[in-house]
């Protein structure tokens, strides 16, 4: 009897030990299990590769053909619409595809272009982009008199240019540029200019 009380009396003391051990080590406190820590996802950027669209008004320059030798050029202005896609390599170099038709509201004349440029550029502000055109491109220019006459001028060669972009946000910006695509100093000396305005989205 006297061993049973002994051995219930050591029992209790061991476990009021362990009981006082375990909330020693944890501070008197129930610590939760660590959780995984929560893996954070970046939102993906634009990449480099981007297209855009927008109008275009080409200004058409040429001799007269006619006896009068001293009468004023012709010139011409029509509208129509323009198509960019490009990669830019960094922030101050890239590569850009053109093509454009020009032939709503003419007088005498409709205007094909397209090329492929190097594309220098210099980042301003964080929002203003400056680019330069280099390259080699088509051009066509469809002559109508409209007294039945008709001709084509088609010449491929160095063309350039130079504009502005304006960032949106992250993917869409606008751009305005300027870009000289023909100068053809045969029988009839001919000019050929664009004014182009549009949207810019980057993938």
């Amino acid at each position: 009897m006297y061993k049973e009380k002994n051995m219930k009396k050591i029992l209790i003391t061991l476990s009021t030990i362990a009981a006082l051990s375990i909330s020693a080590h944890a501070g008197g406190k129930y610590v939760e299990p660590a959780e995984d820590p929560i893996e954070i996802i970046p939102a993906a950027s634009p990449s480099s590769f981007y297209i855009g669209l927008g109008v275009v008004a080409a200004g058409l320059s040429r001799d007269c053909a006619c006896a009068n030798k001293d009468a004023d050029r012709l010139k011409d202005m029509t509208y129509g619409g323009i198509v960019r896609v490009g990669w830019d390599y960094n922030q101050y170099i890239g590569i850009e595809g053109r093509y454009l038709n020009a032939s709503l509201e003419d007088d005498f004349s409709k205007t094909t272009h397209y090329g492929l440029y190097l594309k220098p550029q210099y980042l301003v502000t964080e929002s203003i982009n400056v680019y330069g055109l280099l390259g080699y491109g088509e051009t066509t220019v469809d002559y109508d008199s409209h007294q039945g006459r008709s001709s084509t001028l088609s010449k491929t060669g160095f063309s350039y240019g130079a504009g502005l972009e304006y960032a949106l946000g992250a993917q869409w910006a606008l751009w305005l540029d300027y870009q000289h695509l023909l100068n053809d100093e045969a029988k009839f000396s001919t000019d050929s200019n664009i004014f182009s305005l549009g949207v810019r989205y980057n993938f």
